[in-house]
């Protein structure tokens, strides 16, 4: 069969058979002066495409790509099978009022009183809910105005650009009080507009959130697109009563997984300053767990939310392709790119979650999504709703990590969860995986190209810094014949 690779049908791929291979990166390790005449090497018209041919090849792209028969139709857009209806959850109307899925939200959760808190509040740091914080105000202990004029105080303090932790890339005192009083005098009146009036949040900056510019973590980005109205998703937060602090930091045009930005500085690990958040989305991780917001909306196409929440120890969500609109974001004509909540709580997330849904008419259409729902967390009786989960784990990846801390920490959590909540952890397997990931890298890559080529043939590319035109290099010598590929692997 010569170079010829054949891939299985999946439903035919038989479980028992698979290996798990960990993958190799074949690349050099480039800093400084050498890395960037590397880039200046990859972007030359005639070495750089050898250059970059011979690095897909030690890589084995070629063979996973252009060398290997797929045997499934290519899939463009992510489908929605048909599901029954899981026990135990409650649909939200997606074209409904944001406050009303937020009330129905509300009442998914377990019982809490915020009150205890106060009652005994010595910790010397605490996640405050956005439950803790609706009780705040209602009860007259604190103002919106209150806790806006002590974020100002820190963010001014820091400085929006200054090291060790930059955490946010465009912000306007001025504005957040401004949305704060507006707040307050809601409260006042005893007229709030949801659960969510007076919670503050910060947005990843490639969503809109007018005002404020929309750089994407570049330098140029708001010169040729310019935010004229929220992006839909802020636009549902802010008739909840959501006030925004600002644009928070990211890895440029979300092409990277650190969060490092030398355009901005890079925002540091609140927990350890000298580790990375994890990106793309690391300002508003960081943001979050450094406890100055309860919620931040970060965008994900292969890890940008989750990673940085997985770093920085707070819940993020990759929300399912097409449950929330993507218009007024920098990624909105993609096929991988969700917006989604990062928080301090799963409470939190399906609050945020609850308020962002609602998918577009031609999602609607073309994909034909079953209903949103949220899982019940709320019995009248000692139900354990945490016994119902089953948590899949495929123990070759699992252990498959540079330190032993980082899987011994994750295996702790699942005997609690295991012992203490009755959850069922069950062995699973994934076939396939250097497959999925080189074609999660091609799908994702060509569409970045795509957009970005208007503005790249416009001068704008030199403008981006060395690793982002390093990702754009690689992503350009895709061919189409690679991307309908990667469509049909992910079938």
């Amino acid at each position: 069969m010569g170079k010829k690779r054949v891939l299985v049908p999946a439903k035919d791929v038989d479980l028992s058979t698979v290996k798990y291979e960990s993958e190799i990166l074949q690349a050099p390790h480039l800093t400084g002066f050498v890395f960037r005449l590397f880039v200046r090497i990859i972007e030359a018209p005639l070495i750089g495409p050898l250059l970059i041919t011979l690095l897909k090849k030690q890589n084995n792209v070629d063979e996973l790509l252009r060398n290997t028969v797929i045997p499934e139709e290519p899939m463009f857009k992510p489908e929605y099978p048909p599901q029954e209806k899981e026990p135990s959850v409650v649909e939200l109307d997606e074209e409904g009022r944001p406050e009303d899925r937020v009330e129905s939200a509300l009442k998914c959760l377990p019982h809490y009183d915020p009150a205890k808190f106060w009652e005994n509040s010595s910790a010397p740091f605490r996640y405050w809910k956005i439950r803790d914080y609706a009780y705040a105000y209602r009860v007259k202990k604190v103002t919106p105005s209150m806790v806006a004029e002590r974020i100002i105080s820190i963010i001014e303090e820091n400085g929006i650009d200054k090291p060790p932790t930059p955490l946010l890339i465009s912000f306007d005192a001025d504005e957040v009080r401004k949305q704060a009083a507006a707040s307050t005098q809601r409260f006042e009146a005893g007229n709030p507009l949801s659960i969510l009036d007076g919670i503050f949040m910060a947005i990843k900056d490639d969503i809109d959130c007018y005002p404020l510019l929309s750089k994407g973590g570049t330098t140029w980005m708001h010169e040729v697109r310019t935010v004229k109205k929220d992006a839909v998703c802020v636009s549902r937060l802010r008739s909840c009563g959501v006030i925004f602090i600002g644009k928070a930091n990211m890895h440029e045009l979300g092409m990277g997984t650190t969060g490092n930005n030398s355009n901005y500085g890079t925002a540091r690990n609140p927990h350890a300053l000298d580790r990375y958040t994890g990106g793309s989305s690391s300002g508003p991780a960081a943001i979050v767990a450094s406890g100055l917001c309860s919620a931040a909306l970060g965008t994900d196409g292969g890890g940008s939310i989750r990673i940085p929440s997985s770093l920085c120890g707070v819940v993020g969500l990759k929300i399912n392709y097409g449950r929330s609109s993507m218009e007024g974001s920098i990624c909105d004509s993609g096929t991988v790119e969700v917006i989604g909540p990062i928080a301090s709580t799963v409470e939190d997330a399906m609050l945020v979650y609850a308020a962002i849904l609602g998918a577009t008419l031609a999602n609607r259409i073309s994909m034909k999504p079953s209903t949103p729902c949220l899982p019940t967390l709320s019995f009248d009786d000692d139900t354990d709703v945490l016994g119902s989960l089953r948590i899949g784990m495929y123990t070759p990846w699992f252990n498959n990590v540079h330190s032993t801390e980082v899987s011994d920490k994750c295996e702790d959590a699942l005997n609690m969860l295991s012992k203490a909540h009755g959850c069922e952890v069950t062995e699973v397997v994934i076939p396939e995986l250097l497959d999925m990931r080189t074609a999660h890298a091609v799908s994702i890559g060509s569409e970045c190209v795509c957009s970005l080529n208007p503005d790249w043939e416009d001068g704008k590319g030199v403008k981006l810094t060395y690793d982002t035109r390093t990702n754009l290099a690689l992503f350009r010598s895709f061919t189409a014949a690679d991307y309908v590929a990667a469509q049909c692997i992910s079938f």
